[in-house]
């Protein structure tokens, strides 16, 4: 360089091709592989470990701040050092990419699994004081931020995360109410107001402090009703400006977007390791099983519960009207208790209610407790050695039964 009086290099400017973009083409394998850089992923990393002396831009979003260094006279060692820990990782995010492609041939799941999330953010604390905590993501409910109020914390994140995915189920106005990752009242009416009030009075005790979402715009006289109680956090698609403006007396209650829900597999830690799922399309076969039909009341009705239940945390069982939740059994080892929780927190009368199990009934106890309650209908999947005898109960208490041969265990 120096005999040929080429000047040292201080700034490398680096796109990779577009493998994750093509990846998504269904491109045979021999065309996909001359979508993976080989230069640039090694100049990039060889620039970011000389970052003491070179600045490695590799996101045209950060184009403005490399004009702002240039005109200001160049490249500060904290600006570097940042550009290089956005090199290393998009270079890592992009192996990941090819690496799980490759594994991912004439597999369901791949053998070696890399994943990446930015946009990591510390919070106060993870589910207890005494835990740290994070959250990463940039879409989603991970990438969500509060428009106003205080810092989520990390039990809201998994309480909105939960709600949203419930919410999103209804394509009429709905409003669902989670408190502890249980939803504690869902509704649907003619209107979100009206949704609102039926699913804050499905429980409004733990309401208190609790985590709402809804799938339509707020208006100020919703908002008036959602702050006349302790709300920790609503999420809506929009808000009237009336709205903020009633949101904003409440300096605590965090209000956010309800943000579109983000598809890939279900990610979980355990110990050691992580559980990944996945859930393709499926269809729900239901059938009636008893000797007498569902009405189309009670259809409705079981159709309501079954979405529910499968929102709410094993073993649940879950009451239901056609617009509204009346009683919630969620997270018990027992299925027969599930039914006697969720007939005790009911505040209204179950006669005639739909009931449904997210898991089939071992023995007809479950539905005896639920029938002596008032419940004419129930939905399950069905499955058990003892489907017979569950059978014979329902038809010996007139209560109609539907098998839907699909389980939604939830944990």
């Amino acid at each position: 360089m120096r005999e040929e009086g080429i000047h040292q290099i201080d700034l490398l400017v680096a796109n990779l091709y577009p493998f994750e973009e093509m990846a998504n083409k269904g491109l045979p394998l021999g065309e996909l592989v001359e979508y993976i850089d080989i230069g640039g992923p090694a100049m990039i990393r060889a620039a970011a470990k000389n970052h003491k002396d070179v600045a490695v831009v590799t996101d045209p979003s950060d184009y403005p701040l490399v004009k702002e260094a240039l005109e200001s006279g160049g490249f500060t060692a904290d600006q570097r050092l940042l550009f290089a820990k956005r090199a290393f990782a998009r270079t890592a995010a992009y192996d990941a990419a090819i690496s799980n492609y490759l594994h991912l041939l004439g597999s369901e799941f791949p053998g070696v699994y890399t994943v990446q999330f930015r946009n990591g953010r510390t919070l106060r604390y993870g589910e207890n004081p005494h835990q740290r905590g994070a959250v990463y993501g940039q879409a989603g409910v991970a990438g969500s931020e509060p428009l106003q109020g205080k810092q989520m914390s990390y039990n809201n994140y998994l309480d909105l995360s939960s709600a949203a995915g419930l919410v999103r189920e209804f394509s009429e106005p709905a409003a669902v109410i989670v408190k502890h990752n249980n939803p504690c009242g869902v509704a649907v009416g003619k209107n979100l107001a009206d949704a609102y009030i039926q699913a804050r009075d499905v429980d409004p005790v733990s309401a208190y402090g609790s985590v709402v979402a809804l799938n339509r715009e707020v208006d100020r006289h919703l908002a008036e009703d959602i702050a006349s109680t302790f709300v920790e956090v609503v999420a809506a698609p929009e808000y009237t400006r009336n709205a903020l403006q009633v949101f904003g007396k409440k300096e605590n209650l965090r209000v956010l977007h309800l943000p579109a829900a983000e598809r890939g597999w279900e990610l979980r830690s355990i110990d050691g390791g992580l559980l990944v799922q996945d859930t393709p399309p499926y269809q729900e076969r239901w059938e009636v099983v008893t000797d007498r039909d569902a009405t189309p009341a009670e259809m409705k009705a079981m159709k309501f519960a079954c979405i529910v239940c499968a929102h709410t945390r094993s073993n649940a069982i879950v009451f239901a009207d056609a617009t509204r939740t009346l009683g919630i059994g969620a997270g018990q080892m027992s299925r027969v208790d599930a039914a006697k929780i969720a007939i005790e927190k009911s505040r209204f009368s179950l006669a005639g209610s739909a009931v449904a199990s997210d898991a089939f009934l071992p023995f007809p106890d479950t539905l005896e407790v639920a029938a002596a309650a008032g419940a004419t209908a129930l939905v399950q999947p069905g499955g058990s050695i003892r489907d017979k005898e569950v059978i014979e109960a329902a038809n010996r208490l007139d209560v109609a039964m539907v098998f839907t041969g699909v389980r939604h265990f939830r944990h």
